[in-house]
């Protein structure tokens, strides 16, 4: 039996399970994935998906290990995996509320222990994947060459994340061939609008969807009107990780998966009430006064109050070097609104999702 030299993280999670049949598409298979045991029945389902909907590949081509990256070793216990030589690291706490502790322990030490595993298993390649909003309230723009700017921080997500790049790009520059991809706000697939976490700008859309369309109220903030929404849908952050990390020029390198043109906040909420069918009541009022309703309402409407600090972020996200790597594949962020009802329509279609974060 052919051992795996391709290790992932992250699966059956929504991007990692994405990229992992395409990873297996593109002949790049058996494929090693750390799995948490209570995810593991889900993980066999999703496998089975995979490798029945890819022809030519065989159904043990996803090899399901159990562990967990918080602890030492992954977990793995006397698990051999000295044949891995690419891994892809997606695993992380992706929770705009999550608590510090929980934060610390996946997407800090968590990075930590996966890199020690790299180092261990000496591999060619480590793909990370970070988020833009290592920015934290970086006020201007920020590109692939911003990382330490002396930044504040939403929360213990963005916080946490960016010491987690922090890490990964020490190991970088002490020689760990790797490359870092940062997706901005991740929502549905453009295509088909599915997803499987209605968190982030699905607050937005839940809010509006939970009021009467003739009249539906939303929030505005002082600074919301120079403010900036950076959505990216699914298949995008998919199509471009599975392009760069199949290309040797790539190492070494950090790119920015978001849109170059996204939305003013309140462009971007009036372009969500109007594929919802709503016709939107703007509402002035301070964070303060917005954060404290919130969380009054949180219990029976579908709000999370740390959304808000995203109705007013000062940071501009810029994409130099993915838009040049990516030129001429064909691979580019679709407009918001050429794809907004398909995500409304799946939100509709699909009401019993959840937000919870895999943890």
């Amino acid at each position: 039996m052919t051992e795996p030299e391709v290790f992932f993280t992250g699966f059956p999670g929504f991007l990692g399970s994405a990229l992992l049949e395409r990873v297996l598409a593109r002949g790049d298979g058996p494929v090693a994935c750390l799995v948490q045991p209570q995810y593991l029945e889900t993980a066999r389902r999703r496998a089975q998906e995979i490798t029945d909907g890819i022809d030519g590949v065989d159904k043990d081509a996803i090899r399901l290990y159990e562990g967990d990256i918080t602890e030492p070793d992954l977990g793995l216990d006397d698990e051999s995996l000295e044949s891995v030589r690419e891994l892809y690291h997606l695993a992380a706490v992706y929770d705009l509320a999550v608590d510090r502790d929980l934060a610390e322990a996946v997407n800090v030490r968590g990075t930590e222990h996966v890199l020690e595993f790299a180092e261990d298993c000496d591999v060619d390649r480590l793909h990370y994947v970070s988020t833009c909003y290592v920015s934290g309230r970086y006020d201007g723009v920020f590109t692939e060459d911003h990382l330490q700017e002396g930044q504040s921080f939403n929360n213990h997500y963005e916080e946490t994340k960016y010491r987690a790049e922090v890490a990964v790009q020490k190991r970088m520059d002490a020689g760990l061939p790797a490359t870092i991809y940062r997706p901005a706000i991740v929502v549905g697939d453009s295509r088909t609008g599915e997803t499987d976490k209605y968190d982030g700008p699905y607050y937005l859309l839940r809010l509006l969807l939970a009021q009467p369309s003739r009249f539906s109220l939303a929030f505005s903030l002082p600074d919301s009107s120079d403010a900036e929404l950076n959505v990216v849908p699914r298949d995008y952050v998919v199509d471009a990780i599975a392009s760069l990390s199949d290309r040797e020029e790539t190492v070494g390198e950090v790119y920015q998966l978001c849109d170059p043109a996204p939305l003013p906040v309140p462009r971007f909420v009036e372009t969500l009430a109007t594929a919802a069918g709503h016709r939107t009541v703007t509402l002035p009022t301070t964070k303060q006064v917005a954060r404290a309703v919130s969380s009054r309402l949180s219990s029976s409407l579908p709000l999370e109050p740390a959304t808000l600090d995203y109705l007013d972020h000062p940071t501009r996200y810029a994409c130099p070097k993915t838009r040049q790597a990516l030129e001429g594949s064909g691979i580019a962020v679709p407009a918001f609104e050429s794809y907004v009802d398909r995500l409304v329509g799946y939100v509709l279609e699909n009401p019993d999702v959840g937000d919870e974060a895999m943890v």
